[in-house]
């Protein structure tokens, strides 16, 4: 019989220490110092996720450490009511918290495996694929963009948001101080991403583009109208023109949401990823290597610029053109 521990979510890694077992003030430092570190590991989001599932499994009556049975029997019960990448990530969140506190991982059982696998074959539905913001698609969204500081941010957003393939919350943490323009375009310094948790950086470089819908030139304008020169680069719109805090990814979403449906497309079709998909899509459809996408969107795996590539190539070559 597994020993029941009374479990608070929020502490992902600060296991009870054994019974009689004293700390020296050194040792009990360095044990603090070491949690930080093991949070640090994560990302606050990924933290607040971990959080979040475990609350749910301890409210359906789980305990912390689990047996695989236990672990079965809640992946069981929620199968076909939460989706099987919900439930996935609640099996990552009970392997973390096992792991953590040195307890046997009941998530690495054959039991707990095959009851995933069998949950993934019988109620797995194909994601919702979002519509890509073309540049077809954009230089309409642009249009709909008036002179004021609104208008000015949203275009400045759009197109910098699209040129650089960034992820929305990304394209929200840009800073002033990450931006540095040259006489070829600008350059944006990229501190940290979804898929580089180490911090290590990276750096896109967006050159001027010819015509009115120029990434490097409308970033330039926006920056001269809202007189920002530190902190968060885009903001949002308040009463009183634009704020201090710093624009949420969401905002990003709803931003787009708001382009397309003046641009005359069903809002419903597309995301806050629509534009990183979208340059994607056109990059594919004009042409370029893959390796070439890469390097821009940051993507470590080919895996899913190929969906993008079949996406961009839906019309090229297509045999119906020759028929019709």
């Amino acid at each position: 019989m597994i020993k029941k521990h009374n479990f608070n979510p929020s502490e992902l890694v600060s296991a009870p220490a054994p019974d009689n077992f004293h700390l020296s003030r050194v040792e009990n430092e360095a044990s603090e110092r070491t949690k930080d570190y093991v949070r640090a590991s994560s990302s606050e989001a990924t933290l607040r996720a971990y959080k979040s599932d475990l609350q749910h499994f301890v409210g359906w009556g789980g305990n912390i450490p689990a047996s695989p049975e236990l672990v079965a029997n809640y992946l069981a019960d929620h199968a076909g009511i939460l989706s099987v990448s919900t439930l996935s990530r609640r099996v990552a969140a009970l392997s973390k918290i096992h792991e953590v506190k040195g307890y046997d991982n009941p998530t690495k059982t054959e039991l707990v495996r095959n009851t995933m696998k069998g949950i993934r074959r019988k109620h797995h539905v194909a994601p919702k694929q979002v519509s890509p913001i073309t540049k077809e698609r954009l230089i309409k969204m642009l249009q709909t963009c008036e002179d004021d500081v609104k208008g000015v941010r949203d275009r400045a957003l759009l197109l910098i948001g699209f040129a650089s393939a960034l992820r929305r919350s990304e394209l929200v943490a840009l800073d002033c101080s990450h931006i540095e323009f040259v006489p070829e375009g600008v350059i944006l310094n990229i501190v940290r991403s979804k898929t580089d948790q180490q911090g290590e950086g990276r750096r896109i470089g967006i050159p001027y583009a010819r015509g009115d819908y120029c990434p490097v030139s409308s970033l330039k304008t926006y920056m001269e109208i809202s007189e920002i020169e530190e902190g968060s680069l885009f903001r949002p719109l308040g009463e009183l023109g634009l704020g201090q805090d710093r624009l949420a990814d969401h905002g990003v979403a709803y931003i787009i949401k708001q382009r397309v449906t003046l641009a005359g497309f069903d809002p419903a079709m597309f995301s806050g990823h629509s534009l990183r998909a979208g340059f994607a899509t056109s990059a594919a459809q004009a042409g370029a290597e893959t390796w070439a996408i890469m390097k821009q969107t940051g993507h470590k795996s080919d895996v899913t610029i190929r969906r993008y590539i079949r996406e961009g190539e839906l019309f090229k070559s297509n045999i119906l053109s020759t028929m019709l």
